[in-house]
């Protein structure tokens, strides 16, 4: 039997498009960027695109699906309503094998949706309207649903101040008191910036594993350079796994710095889901119990088949 992990985040529903340099001028977007929008924000940008694709998103569901490819056991938590979206949510994960253990029922808000502009380049640009999906708690999550688990998968992205930071807690409270291993990701160099001793409390206190990239590891650190964030972070007893984009990727174990080179690829057709496809791979090997460097590697490979097609899903 296959361990079971359970991937706890943002639900959102991405919604694809292919754009110009000159579309994210005119819209005032930085490129490569993640912008939290709010409905009439997205309804005005939902209209002026030609949608290539819509599928159930949000970064560590990516992760789950990408787990689920890999013939793993993942499940997934994230808050959506009643609603077309919400249906089209539950409805795409389980077609993949994705337990979605949550409990759908009429909200305030509508289910959480990104519009993801990709330009030419295959640079992703992200504008977000969370909807409900921020308003995840405590409540949301049961003591079972993260019992039946040998590790759970938080995102960075749904930390912040109030039920957010209440449902992390009670998670986390959940997991470390029956031994069950806590994973992170940073998810965006800006929640980094936003929450960046929050995190590090995190890290020092409560996870067993980080995943992030070079950028947002500098970021968390405050150091100009990766060799610096290497040598602080070999103080915490912790797994701490850094990726590099076409350098490669690395872990931090036991004082110890362990290297894995990229997968080259023909062409990259679109960067979405990179990180998340990484994880996918590091993370399924690691319940697997696989040495590091082969979890590094099955993370890169997931990683290079990802951005070689539109979109965050293998399946």
């Amino acid at each position: 039997m296959n361990k079971k992990i359970l991937g706890i985040g943002n639900a959102i529903v991405d919604v694809l498009a292919k754009v110009n340099d000159e579309f994210l001028i005119k819209n005032n977007l930085v490129k490569g960027s993640m912008k939290l929008i709010d409905k009439s924000e997205f309804e005005s940008l939902h209209k002026s695109i030609k949608i290539e694709k819509v599928v159930a998103g949000g970064s560590v569901a990516n992760t789950m699906a990408g787990i689920s490819y890999l013939k793993g056991n993942p499940s997934f938590i994230g808050k959506v309503n009643s609603d077309k979206f919400g249906d089209l949510y539950k409805k795409s994960l389980e077609d993949i094998d994705v337990n979605f253990p949550y409990i759908k029922k009429d909200e305030s808000l509508p289910t959480g949706a990104s519009i993801i502009l990709i330009t030419p380049d295959s640079e992703r640009t992200m504008c977000t309207y969370l909807g409900i999906s921020s308003h995840l708690s405590a409540n949301d999550i049961s003591k079972n649903s993260i019992l039946d688990h040998e590790l759970i998968f938080l995102e960075g992205y749904l930390w912040d101040k109030g039920d957010s930071e209440k449902m992390f807690k009670h998670a986390i409270n959940i997991a470390k008191e029956n031994k069950i291993e806590i994973a992170m990701s940073l998810s965006d160099i800006f929640c980094v910036t936003r929450h960046k001793q929050d995190f590090y409390n995190l890290l020092r206190n409560d996870l067993n594993i980080l995943i992030g990239n070079e950028n947002e590891i500098n970021e968390l650190t405050g150091k100009k350079n990766l060799l610096d964030s290497i040598n602080q972070l070999k103080e915490f007893d912790k797994l701490i796994v850094i990726t590099r984009s076409n350098k490669g990727s690395l872990a931090i174990k036991n004082n110890e710095v362990i290297n894995c080179e990229s997968i080259k690829v023909d062409k990259v057709l679109d960067l979405t889901g990179a990180g998340d496809l990484f994880a996918a791979g590091f993370l399924k090997e690691y319940l697997d119990k696989s040495d590091i460097k082969k979890c590094l590697t099955v993370g890169s490979i997931a990683a290079s088949k990802i951005i070689q097609k539109i979109g965050a899903r293998l399946n």
